[in-house]
């Protein structure tokens, strides 16, 4: 398993990545359930949805039961990426943010893939052109 994880400090805050290349597309980079809430924002497009709706989602097409928190955490989390934006709204229960996702399906994976040549291009510079140039 490869860690990729950004400086803080930058202005463009990098993604904090765990890359398992025993996996497979988004599921090298995401757990199957954060790929169900990515899914969903994407299929609801461009409308959003709030955190409940995603968990309700989440739930029902994944077998283990996952905590509200967590899906709060994770889009939270998005957000702070710039992988998703939110509008506060009002309704039942108070405040509440709408999420949705910035970019098309491509968009999306052509972003995390940038990140991660972009970390390698930095720790790696002259391996990762090497192998870059002999694809």
């Amino acid at each position: 398993m490869i860690i990729l994880s950004g400086d803080e400090s930058d202005v463009l805050r990098e993604m904090s990545l765990r890359l398992n290349l025993s996996n497979e597309r988004l599921a090298m980079i995401f757990k199957n359930w954060q790929i169900e809430a990515i899914r969903y924002l994407l299929r609801i497009q461009p409308e959003g949805a709030n955190s409940r709706s995603v968990w309700t989602n989440v739930n029902n097409g994944y077998n283990e039961p996952i905590s509200r928190a967590s899906i709060i955490n994770f889009l939270n989390n998005m957000v702070d990426e710039g992988l998703l934006d939110y509008e506060d709204a009002t309704g039942k229960g108070g405040h509440h943010r709408v999420y949705s996702i910035r970019f098309t399906e491509q968009e999306f994976k052509t972003r995390i893939v940038a990140r991660v040549i972009s970390k390698l291009l930095k720790e790696y510079p002259r391996a990762t052109r090497t192998v870059l140039q002999s694809i």
